[in-house]
């Protein structure tokens, strides 16, 4: 039994690790253009933003004025470092704390969209935990440095 197992578990293995560096691209993009969406629907009524940053979101420690612009701004710059994967996990770092402080600040997304933020946060723990990949701006950097560091 023990060697059926370990049998399955290799061939699982070499199946399901050629499609890893995918699956990282898969949640580096899922999660972007999310967030990226988001950033623009508020930059795009920013008067909506500002009233839904006064009156409906509780963000806390900071004025609502600037948490309004660093929400946004954080919505339309991380995403891009994140897609491209560059800089990737204190990227998703930053805006895995980004999607924290929504929810807790947003009293009705634990209605309707408390799961919609439990998944993105499940796919941006898979990149901070695993990386981005090779198919990644830091894999290629990190390529290029140990090839000129061999030089």
């Amino acid at each position: 039994m023990i060697q059926f197992i370990n049998k399955v578990d290799a061939i699982s293995r070499t199946i399901t690790t050629p499609l890893i560096p995918l699956l990282l691209l898969f949640t580096r993009i899922w999660v972007a253009v999310v967030f990226f969406k988001s950033g623009m629907i508020k930059y795009n009524s920013w008067d909506s933003t500002l009233y839904l940053f006064e009156y409906e979101y509780q963000v806390p420690l900071l004025p609502w004025q600037l948490a309004a612009y660093l929400g946004t701004a954080a919505e339309l710059i991380l995403p891009i470092f994140v897609a491209i994967g560059l800089f990737t996990r204190p990227m998703v770092l930053a805006l895995f704390a980004f999607n924290v402080i929504a929810v807790v600040s947003y009293p009705l997304l634990w209605e309707r969209g408390f799961y919609d933020h439990q998944l993105w946060g499940m796919m941006m723990l898979v990149n901070i935990f695993w990386g981005a990949g090779a198919i990644s701006a830091d894999h290629l950097l990190g390529k290029f440095s140990r090839k000129n560091a061999l030089v």
